[in-house]
Formats: C-alpha cells, structure tokens, sequence
C-alpha cells in the first residue's frame, strides 16, 4: 500500500492587518478568493490525495459554497480553526487520526501563502519522504544582527547557519501526531509551524527547497505584490 499525501490548509486567520472585514483569506484577487489560488495548486498536483481546510468559525458555511463554486474537489473537509496557529493545526493533526494511515504523510500550508509552484510542492513531498519530515526553505541572504536590547546589536550572526523556513511542510503522520500529543501533555499552544514544535520534541528538522516569492498575504502592499507575481511564468518562480 502506498504513502499517500494530505493537505491541511489553514485558514484560520481574521487578518487585523489587512484592515478589511473580510478574512484576508477571502480577498479577491484577479476574481477568485486567495485561499482559491493556494487551494488549487494542491488541486493540480496528482501527488495530493484529499484536503482538509481548518477555517476561522464564522466562516465554514462561505467556504463550503467556495469549494463548490470553484470546483476544489480534493477538499474532502473543512473544520473549525483553535485560538492560536497552533491550535488550529493540531485541530487539523487530530480530526486525521481514524482517516489517514500512521505511514501516510500530511502537508501543512498556510492558505495566505498562495504563490507556490508544482515543484515546490513535489520537492517538500520528496524530501519528507526520504526523511520524514521537510520545511520549505531558503538560504539566508541579509546580513543578521543579535540585539539584546531590541534597538542596538554588537553581536553578527553567521547567516552562512540561518535558514528560513515556511509553509508548506511535510510531515509522516505518526511523528507529527506523537509531537501534537506531547504539546497536548505540555499545554503547548504557540508554536508558530509544525517544524517548531518538532525541534522542541527534540526532532531534527530537514530541509526542502522553497522559493523567495512564497510570500504570505499580511498587508495591502502584499497583495498588490501577489497580482504581479501572477504574472511571472511558475518556472522563473522555482529555479
């Protein structure tokens, strides 16, 4: 029996930042939703099984009339978002349990980031695979400064050692099960991705190559930047 690949797609934010009464995950760019643009790259890749979106309360019902709009078949199920991204990831983690296989793998995405080509997500996929568990990431380019004061720093950080990670992140089931239970134990509520609470189980972490334009929608400027990466062929995106 093969591994097979779910979707856990967050959508559980109200978007203070955005300054709009609609979740930002719900804006309209070039007439379809956000979360539609991320939601159909998973639809397109013939490595995705199923999708659950964990999505912000007051707004199921507008979703379901969303996926069926849209025609985003693999969202098999949508379900209520906890108080923190923590939470509402492991809202994810858990509803899975007597529906996907121990040995089965699960991607975690953040519906805001919805810049994500073909091959960003078969690379995540891959390396999770081979090792358990991958976060998208990029090299380190600006130059990183410590600073004990939060206003000054005298202390350089060797950015040759920085990676950073985003979504989406692959994981087997049974290690990110395992972690979410033990966060359960701890009454862990706030890491802010899977990979974190990995390390804090003591989990190493392994890296999948990501793309500098997986941006996450938080502002107005972002979205005026996602329409011009719109235009960019995937190819010039992944390279």
């Amino acid at each position: 029996m093969s591994m097979k690949n779910y979707v856990i797609l967050l959508a559980g934010g109200i978007g203070k930042r955005m300054g709009s009464n609609l979740p930002k995950q719900f804006i309209e760019v070039e007439e379809k939703p956000i979360l539609v643009h991320t939601a159909e790259r998973f639809q397109k890749n013939p490595q995705i099984e199923k999708i659950v979106v964990v999505c912000v309360s007051e707004w199921l019902e507008y979703l379901r009339c969303i996926v069926v709009q849209y025609g985003l078949t693999k969202i098999q199920w949508i379900i209520e978002g906890g108080s923190t991204g923590h939470d509402s990831i492991r809202n994810g983690v858990f509803f899975l349990k007597d529906k996907i296989n121990p040995d089965d793998y699960i991607i975690v995405h953040d519906a805001v980031r919805p810049v994500l080509p073909q091959k960003a997500i078969d690379e995540v996929i891959r390396v999770a695979h081979e090792k358990g568990n991958a976060a998208s990431s990029i090299v380190c380019h600006p130059p990183i400064v410590y600073t004990e004061d939060f206003e000054s720093g005298i202390t350089d950080i060797d950015r040759e050692h920085v990676i950073l990670t985003a979504s989406p992140q692959a994981f087997q089931y049974s290690l990110a099960y395992k972690c979410y239970e033990q966060a359960e134990f701890e009454n862990l509520h706030n890491t802010t991705f899977t990979s974190s609470l990995l390390i804090h189980c003591k989990e190493r972490v392994f890296f999948a190559k990501g793309t500098t334009s997986n941006i996450k929608i938080t502002t107005r400027e972002d979205l005026a930047l996602f329409e011009a990466l719109l235009k960019i062929p995937e190819e010039l995106l992944y390279s």
